[in-house]
């Protein structure tokens, strides 16, 4: 549920930077025609009225604020999706490793072996 929420939030967040952009873009600038001369100022001008920077401005404003509230709340939901994710879904997949064959302790290499000679008291020799 909230995986598609996130998609839904992340493609109007998409439309309303388009949005912000071209809104922008449209606005007159204030010393120049600039850009917003280029891409129809005056029509914007004839479709407004001769109140079309405060429409554009608020239209820029509202554009902004929504931007800002979508894009916190993409922050708070992938947070919220990371906490709540299954540990069966998690970013690296579990490999079941084989256990290894016990291996058969070596034998040890056969030693000759060697009859001390008994060590006798000097005591006990003597007699």
């Amino acid at each position: 549920m909230v995986n598609i929420l996130i998609w839904l939030f992340t493609a109007v967040l998409i439309l309303v930077s388009v949005f912000l952009v071209l809104v922008v873009l449209a606005q007159k600038a204030k010393t120049d025609g600039g850009m917003g001369a280029a891409l129809g100022g005056g029509a914007t001008e004839a479709a407004f009225g001769a109140d079309t920077g405060n429409v554009l401005t608020k239209l820029t404003i509202n554009a902004a604020i929504l931007f800002f509230v979508l894009t916190f709340g993409l922050y708070l939901a992938n947070i919220y999706a990371a906490k709540h994710a299954k540990t069966s879904e998690g970013l690296l997949p579990t490999i079941a490793v084989p256990a290894a064959p016990a291996a058969a302790p070596a034998a040890a290499p056969s030693t000759p072996s060697v009859a001390l000679p008994s060590v006798v008291p000097v005591e006990a020799a003597k007699n």
